[in-house]
C-alpha cells in the first residue's frame, strides 16, 4: 500500500466523520439558536445549510474541498479543546454574559480562512531558493550556475502564459544550464498550454541548454489529455530541450548530466548501471524525479542528485507521513550521504491541491564552484 493510498483513505474517512462533527458545531452559532429557539428540527435544518454548501463544493472540486474541510476540522478540534480547558479552570465570564455569541466558532472560521489564504499565496507565488556547493573536481569553469525546477504540472497554477512569465524571471539569472526534474505536465494539461510552455523553454538563452527527465504524471494516468507523452517529448526536443531517459550527456567535456527514468517505470536502470563507463574524475549531476533511491545513488558515486515530486510535503501532515511511511528518503532540502549531495525542491507549481503550508513554490539556483 503506497503513501497516497493511505493518505486518500484517511482523508476520505476523516472528511465524512468531520462533516458530521461540523454539523454539530454549526448548531452552536447564535443566529441558528435565535431563529430555532428550542425547536431542534429547525436548528438541525439551519445547521445543514453550510453542510449542503460543502457538499455542493465537492461537485466542483473534490480534492480542494477535502483540504478545506480537513483543515477546518483540525482547527475546530483545537478550538474546542481550548474552550473546554478555559471552562475547566473556571473562567466562565466570557460565556456568562454573551450566551448567543459562539466565540470558538467565529475564531475558528477566521483562523482557518487566514491559514488557507496564506497557503494559497505560498502555492501561487514562486520564490527563489539558492544553494552554494563546492567540488574538488574540475568543472571546466570557476563556477557553474544551474537552474533546477520541477513539478510545473502545466495548467494548474501555471498555465502556458504564466509559465512563460516565470521563464523570463529565470532568464534574469543568466544560467549556464536548466534542469527539469519531472512532472512537467499533468493529466489535465491542455495541449495549447503544453506547447506554449515548451516554446518558452526554447526561448531561454543558456550556455549548455535545458535537460528534462520524466515524472510520474508526465505520461498521464487516465489517457484523457489531448496530447500523448511522445508529443510532449517531441515538443520539448523541437525547442532544444534534451530528454534523458536512463541516458547521460557529457557537457563541455567537463561534467555529466545523468537522467533517470521515473521510479514508476519498471524498465529503468539502477543507479550504478546507468553511470557505467563514465569518467569518475568528472562531476556528475543525476536527475531523478522521485527522491526514493538515496542509498543506491550514494553507492553509485555520483556527485549530486536533484529531485522533486514531494512538493515539499505540500501541507501538514503529509510532509511527516511521507518520511514515516518510507515513501520518500527526503521531503525537502539538502542532505549529504557518503560523498553524494542530494537536493529536493518543493516544485515551481502544484498538482491538484491548490495550497502549500509549511513550504512554498520555488525554482532553485545552484552555484557549483571548484574548491
Amino acid at each position: 500500500m503506497n503513501m497516497w493510498t493511505i493518505i486518500i483513505g484517511v482523508a476520505l474517512t476523516g472528511t465524512i466523520c468531520g462533516i458530521i462533527y461540523l454539523f454539530t458545531r454549526f448548531q452552536q452559532f447564535g443566529i441558528v439558536r435565535r431563529i430555532s429557539g428550542e425547536r431542534k428540527i429547525i436548528r438541525g435544518l439551519l445547521a445543514f445549510i453550510p453542510v449542503l454548501l460543502i457538499l455542493c463544493c465537492f461537485m466542483i472540486d473534490v480534492v480542494n474541498t477535502i483540504v478545506v474541510v480537513l483543515n477546518l476540522i483540525m482547527f475546530w478540534i483545537v478550538g474546542d479543546i481550548i474552550e473546554w480547558s478555559i471552562k475547566k479552570i473556571r473562567v466562565k465570564q466570557v460565556y456568562k454574559h454573551t450566551p448567543h455569541l459562539y466565540y470558538t466558532g467565529m475564531i475558528v472560521l477566521l483562523v482557518t480562512s487566514i491559514y488557507l489564504c496564506f497557503g494559497w499565496y505560498l502555492e501561487h507565488h514562486v520564490w527563489r531558493t539558492e544553494y552554494n556547493l563546492t567540488t574538488d573536481k574540475n568543472i571546466g569553469q570557476k563556477e557553474l550556475k544551474v537552474i533546477l525546477f520541477s513539478d510545473s504540472h502545466i495548467g494548474n497554477s501555471l498555465d502556458g502564459e504564466r509559465f512563460e512569465e516565470q521563464m523570463k524571471v529565470i532568464q534574469t539569472e543568466e544560467p549556464d544550464i536548466v534542469l527539469i526534474a519531472g512532472d512537467y505536465v499533468d493529466d489535465d494539461t491542455r495541449k495549447e498550454d503544453m506547447v506554449r510552455s515548451c516554446q518558452a523553454l526554447g526561448e531561454l538563452r543558456t550556455s549548455y541548454g535545458g535537460y528534462y527527465v520524466s515524472g510520474n504524471h508526465d505520461k498521464g494516468y487516465f489517457n484523457n489529455r489531448d496530447f500523448s507523452y511522445s508529443e510532449l517529448t517531441e515538443e520539448l526536443e523541437k525547442n532544444e530541450v534534451i530528454v534523458l531517459e536512463d541516458a547521460t550527456v557529457k557537457i563541455n567535456d567537463s561534467f555529466y548530466v545523468i537522467g533517470r527514468k521515473d521510479r514508476s517505470d519498471r524498465n529503468r536502470k539502477n543507479a550504478s548501471e546507468i553511470k557505467e563507463g563514465l569518467d569518475s574524475d568528472k562531476y556528475m549531476i543525476m536527475l531523478d524525479h522521485q527522491p526514493n533511491d538515496y542509498e543506491a545513488e550514494a553507492e553509485s558515486g555520483v556527485d549530486l542528485v536533484l529531485s522533486g515530486h514531494t512538493h515539499g510535503g505540500q501541507m501538514f501532515p503529509i510532509n511527516i507521513l511521507g518520511e514515516l511511511t518510507g515513501a520518500n528518503d527526503s521531503t525537502y532540502g539538502y542532505e549529504k550521504r557518503k560523498n553524494t549531495e542530494f537536493i529536493v525542491t518543493s516544485g515551481i507549481s502544484c498538482w491538484a491541491i491548490k495550497f502549500k503550508t509549511g513550504t512554498r513554490s520555488e525554482y532553485v539556483v545552484l552555484n557549483i564552484s571548484e574548491k
